[in-house]
C-alpha cells in the first residue's frame, strides 16, 4: 500500500472520529433540549390547568333571581386556550339588570380584561344605569393601551329595563347573539356594533335596542363554539348555533342550552373543547305589564 493511500486513510479515520465526537455532542445537546422542552410543556400544562381552574372559580356559580326572567348558563374550559368570562347582575336600580360576556384571545389578556371588569364593577360604574356602549367604552379605555399587538378581546354587554322590557346592548368583536321571538321561525341576529378590542381599536362603541315580549329568548355564545371544528377541520360556525336554536323552539332554557352543547359536541366529536366555550340562554317568563317611566 502506498504511503499516500495510508495517509489518506488516516485522514479519513481522523475525520470520522471527529464527526462521531460531534454527533455524540449533538445527541447530548438534543437530550438536554428534549428534557428542557418536556419540562416547559409540563410547566405550561400546569399553568393552563391553573388558569382553567381560575376561570371556573371566577365564573358565577349562582345567578340572581330576577322576576320575569329565567337563565341557563354553561362555561366549558378549553384544553388548549381560553379567556372567557361572564356575569349576570342586578343594578342599583332593581328594575334593571346587566348581562356581560367576554372572550379574549388568551389567558394573559383575559386576566387584564377581568381586572378591568372588577375595577369598573368595584366603582359601581356598570351598575349606575350607564348606557351599554358607555360601559364598553370604559372597558376599551382601560384595555386598549395595554393590549399586545396580536391580542383581541370580544365583549357583549346588555341591559334589560323591566319598566318597558327593552334590551339595550353593545357588542364589539365576535360574540354570537340571537333573539328568538316567540312564534316566529326566523332568528334575529344581535349583530356586533364594532370590531374586537385590539391595539388598533379606534371605534366609538354604539348601542342597539330590541323589544322583549313574553317567551322571547336571548342566546349569547363565545367564539369557542362557532370556531370549534370537526374531523375535517371545518368550523361549526354561527349557522351551526342558529340551527341548533331553531331545532328546539318549544323547549325550556335548560333544554335549549343542552341542545346547543349536544349539537356542538356531536359535530366536533369532542367532549372537552379546545377553546373556552360560554353559553347564556335567557327567556322572558312573566306576562309583561309596562310601567310608567
Amino acid at each position: 500500500m502506498s504511503k499516500e493511500l495510508k495517509e489518506r486513510i488516516s485522514e479519513l479515520e481522523h475525520e470520522l472520529a471527529v464527526k462521531e465526537a460531534e454527533l455524540h455532542r449533538y445527541r447530548l445537546e438534543l437530550t438536554k433540549a428534549n428534557t428542557a422542552i418536556e419540562k416547559l410543556i409540563a410547566q405550561i400544562s400546569q399553568e393552563l390547568k391553573i388558569a382553567q381552574g381560575l376561570q371556573k372559580f371566577l365564573s358565577p356559580t349562582t345567578l340572581p333571581n330576577i322576576q320575569g326572567f329565567e337563565f341557563s348558563t354553561k362555561f366549558l374550559a378549553g384544553t388548549r386556550s381560553g379567556g372567557d368570562y361572564f356575569d349576570i347582575f342586578e343594578h342599583e336600580d332593581k328594575l334593571k339588570f346587566g348581562v356581560l360576556i367576554s372572550s379574549a384571545s388568551g389567558y394573559t389578556l383575559s386576566s387584564l380584561l377581568l381586572s378591568v371588569i372588577i375595577k369598573i364593577s368595584s366603582q359601581m360604574e356598570a351598575r349606575k344605569g350607564l348606557d351599554a356602549h358607555k360601559v364598553v367604552g370604559l372597558l376599551a379605555q382601560e384595555i386598549v393601551p395595554r393590549i399586545q399587538t396580536e391580542d383581541r378581546a370580544s365583549i357583549f354587554y346588555g341591559v334589560v329595563d323591566r319598566r318597558n322590557y327593552e334590551f339595550q346592548y353593545c357588542s364589539v368583536g365576535s360574540i354570537d347573539g340571537f333573539l328568538q321571538v316567540y312564534g316566529q321561525d326566523a332568528l334575529q341576529e344581535l349583530l356586533p356594533t364594532g370590531p374586537a378590542l385590539g391595539k388598533d381599536f379606534n371605534t366609538e362603541p354604539q348601542s342597539r335596542t330590541v323589544q322583549l315580549n313574553p317567551r322571547d329568548r336571548i342566546v349569547l355564545a363565545t367564539e369557542g363554539l362557532k370556531m370549534s371544528q370537526n374531523a375535517m377541520g371545518v368550523n361549526w360556525g354561527g349557522h351551526g348555533l342558529s340551527e341548533a336554536i331553531s331545532r328546539s323552539p318549544k323547549q325550556g332554557v335548560h333544554e335549549l342550552r343542552n341542545e346547543i352543547l349536544y349539537s356542538n359536541e356531536k359535530y366536533t366529536g369532542r367532549t372537552e373543547p379546545l377553546r373556552d366555550q360560554t353559553l347564556i340562554v335567557t327567556e322572558v317568563k312573566d306576562k309583561i305589564i309596562k310601567l310608567a317611566k
